[in-house]
């Protein structure tokens, strides 16, 4: 695993780690904080709820009071029963009235009730009701007392728990009582319950979210750091190139002149000592010809074999720094490479016409500038030769106002260039001619097809440029 790898884990699994936990303790502290508040809900709702049932009863019970004390008679109780049955809160709110034996004797939302004795009556878990309800106003007298049981509500006619409130009525011999259902309260509380769980996911997509953030920020700078170093990186690479290719120009030029100053002419002094002592040996022994056949043979002999040594050294001197590139300029270096390259093609290859083509104002070319163009000419028409099997290389060198481009053309049989650049043992001097061009800024591009293949070498040129009055030979 890379380093820079290694140290964004290191910046994000932590990060992530840490998250996690807090939502982890978000999370059982909000389930904690709803349970609490819920049952604070529940306990504060029943508190009023008993409250305001409690002071139904005491209005309830005020409201027949006055009956009560105008007499016992059979017509009072029966405008007290009529009185409370008109008493009415909410859809499922009412009053009911039994004896102190277990019989109803007004339910104004169940009338099928009323006259029955209810003193055995159980709900569905076997608790005696009525009994139950006449033990707690007993034992409340006056004051009342709530107590929790099990009735049809009215509405939905389901058996839900209620909340009652009764008394007792000495006089008459009445229990007085009243209720809520619960379910209400229950709903109210699931509500509380979805409440708190849409803010825990609330919560928990805040949490992702924000790692979500915290994550593409640690990727971002991850990504800002690798792109500005590739791109130091790059900037390294393209300096040692050019530097590298610089110091082999620098080294065929050094290779040149000692071949030319050196070698060269080390082999002309000695081609000049044989010519002298062959013009004495002419002279001393005219007549024993024989004497000079080594010496003067047209093939084969000394001199001969000496001035083609003289010629390939300054033909390896020439190929390794043209001394006209320094001398005349870019197009009469590339003219003369042309005309070399016509004339190798004589040996044993079709007859090869290289033409040059020079549009816009020339200017004065930097040395590396003016050498990246010559290899590359020289590399295409290298490969021309080898491979191309063409009898035209056309090359069109045009310079612009800010940049320069070499264009040269071939009829040969083309070639597969993605199939080149897979094969590692292939394409070696075509991306030498990219390289070349990309430590100056520029880009070379490749056209090839069955008709002939295109290659064009863009440079920018470097301001200021100055003219020069070289034109085209």
């Amino acid at each position: 695993m890379k380093l820079r790898l290694k140290i964004l884990l290191l910046a994000a699994v932590p990060l992530l780690v840490a998250l996690a936990a807090i939502a982890v303790a978000v999370y059982v502290q909000g389930l904690q904080l709803a349970q609490r508040e819920k049952q604070v809900v529940e306990s504060a709702w029943l508190a009023s709820k008993e409250s305001e049932l409690r002071h139904y009863v005491s209005l309830a019970y005020s409201a027949v009071a006055p009956l009560q004390e105008a007499g016992d008679d059979e017509a009072a109780r029966q405008r007290a029963l009529e009185l409370l049955a008109q008493m009415e809160f909410g859809h499922d709110g009412y009053f009911f009235v039994y004896d102190l034996q277990g019989k109803n004797l007004m339910h104004p939302r169940q009338p099928e009730l009323v006259g029955q004795d209810l003193w055995n009556l159980r709900d569905t878990h076997g608790q005696a009701v009525i009994q139950n309800l006449l033990t707690a106003a007993r034992r409340g007298g006056q004051q009342g007392e709530v107590v929790h049981y099990l009735w049809e509500k009215p509405s939905t006619h389901q058996t839900v728990e209620k909340l009652g409130y009764v008394v007792v009525l000495d006089r008459w011999g009445w229990m007085l009582g009243t209720g809520i259902y619960l379910d209400d309260v229950e709903q109210a509380l699931v509500r509380i319950d979805a409440a708190a769980q849409a803010n825990i996911r609330s919560m928990f997509a805040w949490v992702a979210g924000i790692a979500a953030v915290a994550i593409l920020g640690v990727a971002a700078c991850g990504l800002a750091l690798n792109i500005s170093d590739h791109r130091q990186s790059d900037a390294k690479l393209r300096l040692m190139a050019q530097q590298l290719v610089r110091s082999q120009e620098d080294e065929r030029a050094r290779l040149s002149r000692e071949l030319h100053d050196g070698i060269s002419q080390v082999l002309v002094s000695i081609k000049l000592s044989l010519e002298a002592a062959r013009e004495r040996l002419r002279h001393s022994l005219p007549e024993q010809p024989q004497a000079l056949a080594h010496i003067d043979r047209p093939l084969g002999g000394a001199l001969d074999r000496l001035n083609s040594a003289v010629g390939e050294v300054r033909r390896i001197s020439h190929n390794l720094r043209p001394t006209l590139l320094d001398d005349l300029g870019l197009p009469a270096a590339l003219e003369h490479l042309g005309r070399e390259f016509a004339i190798a093609s004589a040996d044993g290859a079709p007859p090869l016409a290289v033409r040059l083509r020079t549009t816009g104002r020339p200017v004065k070319l930097p040395d590396a500038y003016a050498t990246a163009l010559f290899r590359v000419t020289q590399e295409a028409l290298t490969n021309i030769l080898r491979h191309a099997g063409a009898t035209r290389a056309d090359m069109t060198l045009a310079y612009g106002a800010h940049d320069l481009r070499l264009t040269i053309s071939d009829d040969g049989c083309g070639f597969d260039f993605a199939e080149v650049q897979q094969d590692p043992r292939r394409g070696i001097g075509l991306r030498n001619m990219r390289e070349r061009m990309s430590a100056l800024s520029g880009n070379l591009t490749f056209h090839s097809n069955a008709q002939g293949t295109t290659l064009q070498a863009w440079l920018p040129l470097p301001a200021p440029a100055t003219p020069t009055a070289t034109t085209q030979a």
